[in-house]
C-alpha cells in the first residue's frame, strides 16, 4: 500500500464554497505534503477554473440544481444526477481515496454518497447557520460534520459535530496594509470615513440600485465609497452613473486585492454569505448585511440574524435596500461608538485556524481508514 494519503474534496459553485475547499486542501498539504488531493466539481461552474489555477486537479460532473419554478425541467436534472452518480462511482474506484470531504455545492451530493457507499469515511463542512438540504441528507452516513455556528444539533447528530468555523482566504489574515495607505490607494482622504460595498463576484442588483438612487446623498456627504458592482452589472451601472459620478465614489467591477479594500473600510456593506461573514469576524469589521433572497432555505437571512442577535452586525432587508441602505450606511459610519461596538462584538464570534482544525480531522479519518484496511 502507498504511504501517502489520498483525499477527495467535492463541491463548489460559488467562491463561498471554493475558497474554503482550497484552504482545507492547502492545510492538508502543509501538514502532509505527500498527500494526493483530487477535487470533484460541477461542469461549467467556477471551480473548474479556480481549482486548477490553484494547482490542484479536478474532475467535473454534469450535476445541476433543481428548478423550483419549472418542475418539468427537473427531468433533465434527475438524468444528470444519475449520470453524475455513475461518474462519481468511477472516479472513486479509480482514485481510491482514504477520505472524502464535502464543502457544499451541487457536486458534493453524488460524490459523497458514492464514497459512503464504498465504505470510505466522509467529512461534511456546513458553512451556514441553517443546514443545506444536501448536507442534511448526507449527515446520516458522515463520520464528522464541521460547522461554523452553534446550535446545528437540530440538523445533525450532536456526536458528529465539530465547531471549527469556516476557512477563509489565507492572504486576508496575513495582510499588513495600514489603513491610511489603503485609503490613499483609492485616491481618498484618510481623515474621512470609508464605506466598502461588495455584492459578491457577480454583484447584487438591489445593492447596486440603492447606490444609483442615492448618488446625491453620497455626493453631499463627507463619506467616501468604494463600490464593487460585480462584473455582471459593471457596464450598466457605469453608464447609468455617467458624468453624474460623485468624486467621493470609486466604481469597480471586481476587487482583486480584498486585503487592501478591507483595510481601507470603516464600514462594509455585503451579502450575508457564510464565507464573507467568517472574514468579517476574523478581521473585526463593522458590517451591514443585505441577505440575498435568491438562496436555498433563505439561509443568508438566518446567517445575518445570528450576528444581529449578538450585536455583531446591522441587517437591511433586500426589499428595503433601495430606500434604506445608503441612509443607514451614512448614519452608521459617522457613529464611531456604534462602529466600535460592532467591531468588538463580531470579533468574539471569530473562530481562527479553521482550515488547520478541519485538516486535522481529514487526516485522522484517512489514517484510521488506512489502518482499518490493513487489519
Amino acid at each position: 500500500m502507498e504511504d501517502h494519503l489520498k483525499v477527495i474534496i467535492s463541491g463548489g459553485g460559488t467562491g463561498g464554497h471554493i475558497f474554503p475547499a482550497l484552504s482545507i486542501a492547502d492545510a492538508v498539504k502543509a501538514k502532509r505534503p505527500d498527500t494526493d488531493i483530487l477535487f470533484v466539481g460541477a461542469e461549467n461552474r467556477m471551480e473548474m477554473q479556480r481549482v486548477p489555477a490553484a494547482g490542484y486537479p479536478i474532475k467535473g460532473l454534469p450535476v445541476s440544481g433543481f428548478d423550483r419554478r419549472h418542475l418539468l425541467k427537473n427531468i433533465i436534472v434527475l438524468f444528470r444526477l444519475a449520470k453524475s452518480q455513475r461518474m462519481a462511482k468511477r472516479i472513486i474506484r479509480n482514485f481510491q481515496p482514504d477520505v472524502a470531504v464535502g464543502v457544499g455545492g451541487y457536486a458534493s451530493g453524488p460524490t459523497l454518497k458514492m464514497a459512503g457507499a464504498a465504505g470510505i469515511p466522509t467529512l461534511l463542512q456546513e458553512q451556514n447557520s441553517y443546514a443545506g438540504v444536501t448536507n442534511k441528507l448526507l449527515a446520516k452516513d458522515a463520520a464528522v460534520i464541521c460547522v461554523a455556528y452553534e446550535g446545528l444539533e437540530r440538523f445533525f447528530p450532536a456526536e458528529k459535530i465539530r465547531l471549527t468555523g469556516n476557512p477563509v482566504r489565507g492572504n486576508l489574515l496575513s495582510a499588513s496594509v495600514a489603513h491610511d495607505d489603503a485609503v490613499k490607494s483609492y485616491g481618498f482622504d484618510p481623515s474621512k470615513p470609508v464605506v466598502l460595498i461588495v455584492g459578491g463576484s457577480l454583484g447584487a442588483r438591489s445593492v447596486n440600485e440603492s447606490i444609483v438612487a442615492h448618488l446625491d446623498d453620497i455626493r453631499n456627504s463627507e463619506v467616501q465609497f468604494i463600490w464593487q458592482t460585480g462584473k455582471y452589472y459593471f457596464e450598466e451601472m457605469k453608464k447609468r452613473v455617467g458624468a453624474n459620478k460623485p468624486a467621493n465614489l470609486v466604481i469597480t467591477d471586481f476587487i482583486a486585492n480584498m486585503d487592501v479594500a478591507y483595510a481601507a473600510a470603516d464600514l462594509v456593506v455585503s451579502r450575508a454569505g457564510a464565507g464573507s461573514i467568517s472574514e468579517f469576524c476574523l478581521l473585526g469589521k463593522a458590517v451591514i448585511l443585505v441577505p440575498s433572497p435568491n438562496v436555498a432555505e433563505d439561509h443568508q437571512t438566518k446567517n445575518a440574524i445570528a450576528l444581529v442577535n449578538k450585536g455583531a452586525a446591522v441587517l437591511v432587508k433586500d426589499v428595503e435596500a433601495q430606500e434604506k441602505l445608503v441612509p443607514t450606511a451614512l448614519s452608521l459610519v459617522r457613529d464611531t461608538s456604534r462602529l466600535a461596538d460592532l467591531r468588538k462584538n463580531i470579533l468574539t464570534l471569530a473562530l481562527p485556524d479553521s482550515a488547520s482544525i478541519i485538516a486535522d480531522e481529514v487526516i485522522r479519518l484517512a489514517e484510521e481508514y488506512r489502518t482499518h484496511k490493513t487489519q
